[in-house]
Formats: structure tokens, sequence, C-alpha cells
């Protein structure tokens, strides 16, 4: 487990704070990029939850945005993240319908936020060149 993952894993643990997906994605990068702890906690903290409205997974949005702390925020490299996260999850991207399908496997909800966050982060890893 890379450093990042590490991290991340060390976030989604935290209960007070609760860090989001979203949070718990970007934050880890954010720290690598030097940026102040509030305000990497503040940066993604209305992205959980699909912005609160079971759109896009905060996984994903908070990956976007460590993309873009390292330079990757082009239009190839964002669509390449996202239909990479769509590719592993049945085409879909939006935390309301991951969060539906995984419930019809009748599994819980944390671990599977938990994995989509270490496979968000081990993306952002890989596609920004990070070791």
């Amino acid at each position: 487990m890379s450093p990042y993952e590490k991290r991340a894993a060390q976030l989604r643990a935290v209960q007070v704070p609760h860090y989001n997906c979203a949070q718990s994605v970007f934050i880890p990068f954010a720290e690598k990029a030097g940026m102040d702890p509030e305000t990497a906690y503040r940066i993604p903290a209305q992205f959980g939850g699909g912005m609160h409205i079971g759109s896009v997974c905060g996984a994903v949005t908070g990956g976007l945005m460590a993309l873009g702390l390292f330079g990757k925020g082009d239009e190839e490299t964002c669509l390449a993240f996202v239909e990479a996260i769509r590719k592993n999850h049945s085409g879909c991207q939006d935390c309301a319908d991951l969060l539906r399908m995984n419930e019809e496997k009748g599994l819980p909800k944390k671990p599977h936020c938990d994995a989509i966050v270490l496979e968000a982060v081990r993306l952002v890893q890989e596609m920004a060149g990070l070791s």
C-alpha cells in the first residue's frame, strides 16, 4: 500500500471530524503538494455524497481535484480517469448508482466506499506519476 493509500485509509477511519470520500482522496495529495491542512479539508468538503445529492461520486471528484494539483487537469486525463472508474463499476460514476448497486448485492456501505476511495487514490498516483 502506497503512502497515499495509507493516508486515505487513515482519514476514512477517523470518526470526528468525518472525512468524506472526496476529502479522503484529495487530502493525501494536497499534503504532498504542501497545501495547509485547513484548506485541504475545506476545498473538497462539499463533494461528498455526490455533492450531497447522489451525483458524481466524491472519490471521483476528489481524484479529479488531486490530478489538477499536479498539472494533470487536461481533458484527456480527466476523461481517462472517469472512464477507468466507470469501467470498474458497470459504467457508473454517480454516488447514488454505486451505492444502489452495492446495496443490491447486500454489501455494507462503508467498505464499498473505502474501496472506491483507494481505487481513486491509486489511479491519481498512477496518472500523476507519483511514487
